[in-house]
């Protein structure tokens, strides 16, 4: 249960911007203000780059970077439809880059959970689009910032640019 609470702080740390008050991680993890502050010690004794300021909050240290350490059952399903639907709707490279995600991920994961993003029981299914040879060309011209004209027809048919 500790292991878990501790996890849970270190993630809610990991996507703020701003500081994080103990009374918020309090109510997030449903423990008490001072068992915040026991636990925070800890992580910090662990080597845990957060620092914490009296009326300010908790934060991850700039310029440092904590790994993912854990998935709970919902994130590794979101993992699994968001894969299964770019590499239904990607390009071939996309599709093959989404592959290699799975893979690296599911080498990184505990024992306990490998293979559940792969063999996930949630499944995206995704009908073929006319968009999918164009895809490639568009995901490039967004990463280099070019403008493109763009000529498609409607269901009825109608050309628009």
């Amino acid at each position: 249960m500790r292991a878990a609470r501790l996890f849970a702080l270190l993630d809610r740390l990991r996507i703020s911007r701003t500081p994080v008050s103990a009374v918020e991680l309090a109510e997030l993890t449903g423990v008490s203000q001072r068992t915040i502050y026991r636990d925070m010690a800890s992580l910090q004794a662990m080597g845990a780059p957060i620092r914490g300021e009296g009326g300010i909050g908790y934060q991850m240290e700039k310029g440092h970077f904590l790994p993912p350490l854990h998935f709970d059952e919902d994130e590794l399903d979101a993992i699994a439809i968001g894969m299964q639907l770019v590499a239904a709707r990607g390009d071939g490279a996309l599709g093959r880059a989404a592959d290699r995600v799975t893979a690296k991920l599911e080498a990184v994961l505990p024992p306990g959970d490998r293979g559940r993003v792969r063999q996930s029981r949630m499944i995206a299914r995704s009908s073929p689009t006319t968009a999918g040879p164009f895809l490639a060309t568009l995901r490039s011209a967004v990463k280099r910032r070019i403008k493109l004209e763009v000529v498609y027809s409607d269901f009825a048919g109608n050309l628009s640019t």
